[in-house]
C-alpha cells in the first residue's frame, strides 16, 4: 500500500477506529483482567484485528477466505501478536459454533451485512456470541449515498431505481447485494436484541472530494478528516454518508 493509499484509508477509517476504541475502553472498565475477547466477522487480513491485538486484546477473525486469513497470520506475526490473533475460516451462519456462545466482549461486523444470505439471522448470530453488555460495532453501506452518487454521475434512472429498490441497488449489475437506511438497520438491530447507542456517518465527504486534491494539497487529508468528524453525528449529513457506523450493546 502506497503512502497515498494509506492516507486515504486513514481518512475513511479514522472515525470508526476512534469510536470503537472509546466503546472498548468503556467495556474494559467493566471486565477484570487484561484485554477483551473480540470477534471480527469478515475481518479479512486484520486491518482492525491486528491493531486491537497490539493494544492487548484477544481477537478471533472469522472469514471465508483462506488467502485473507493467511495474510492475517503474516500481519500478526510481523506485529508480534500471533499469540493474540486467531484466524478461523467460516461465515456469519457458522459464527456461534466457531466463536462460542456468550464468549465475546465485542463483535466487529464491518462491511459484511451487505453480503450475507440473511442479515437478520446474521445479527442474531452475533448477539448469541456476545456476553451480556457486549459491544457490537456494525458498519454498513447506506442507500442514500448511492442514490446521490449515481445522480451526480448522470445516471438518473439508476439513482431512481436505487431509491425505490428494497435492497437499495441501482440495477442488475450493481456489485453491492444490498444497502440499508438508518431506520431499517436500527429496527433490525432492535429485533435481534441490541440496544443502539450511537450512529455515525462515515465517508460523508471522502468519496466526493477529488483524490488529486486530497493526495497533493498540503494538509488536505487532515482537514478532510476533521470535516468528516464534525459531520459524522449531524443528522442531515449523516443521511448522506456512504456508510453508517453503529455501536450497540446486547
Amino acid at each position: 500500500m502506497t503512502m497515498v493509499d494509506r492516507r486515504r484509508r486513514s481518512v475513511r477509517t479514522a472515525l470508526v477506529a476512534e469510536a470503537l476504541r472509546v466503546a472498548l475502553a468503556a467495556r474494559a472498565r467493566t471486565e477484570p483482567g487484561a484485554g477483551l475477547d473480540i470477534v471480527d466477522l469478515g475481518g479479512g487480513t486484520g486491518g482492525f484485528a491486528v491493531p486491537l491485538a497490539v493494544e492487548g486484546h484477544r481477537v478471533t477473525v472469522v472469514d471465508p477466505s483462506p488467502d485473507a486469513l493467511a495474510s492475517l497470520e503474516r500481519r500478526a506475526s510481523d506485529e508480534g501478536v500471533s499469540d493474540l490473533v486467531r484466524g478461523v475460516q467460516g461465515d456469519a451462519a457458522e459464527l456461534p459454533g466457531l466463536a462460542g456462545e456468550s464468549a465475546a466482549d465485542a463483535v466487529l461486523c464491518h462491511g459484511v451485512l451487505e453480503v450475507v444470505d440473511d442479515p437478520v439471522q446474521a445479527l442474531q448470530a452475533m448477539a448469541s456470541v456476545l456476553r451480556p453488555g457486549g459491544v457490537l460495532s456494525l458498519l454498513v453501506a447506506q442507500r442514500n449515498a448511492v442514490v446521490l452518487a449515481r445522480a451526480l454521475a448522470g445516471h438518473l434512472a439508476e439513482a431512481r431505481i436505487a431509491l425505490q429498490d428494497p435492497d437499495g441497488r441501482w440495477g442488475a449489475t450493481d456489485p453491492m447485494p444490498r444497502r440499508f437506511d438508518e431506520a431499517e438497520i436500527t429496527r433490525q438491530l432492535a429485533d435481534a436484541g441490541f440496544v443502539v447507542h450511537t450512529v455515525h456517518g462515515v465517508r460523508t465527504f471522502a468519496d466526493l472530494v477529488p483524490s488529486a486534491f486530497v493526495d497533493t494539497e498540503p494538509g488536505a487529508a487532515e482537514s478532510l478528516a476533521e470535516l468528516e468528524r464534525a459531520a459524522s453525528r449531524h443528522p442531515a449529513f449523516r443521511a448522506l454518508a456512504t456508510q453508517l457506523h453503529i455501536l450497540a450493546t446486547r
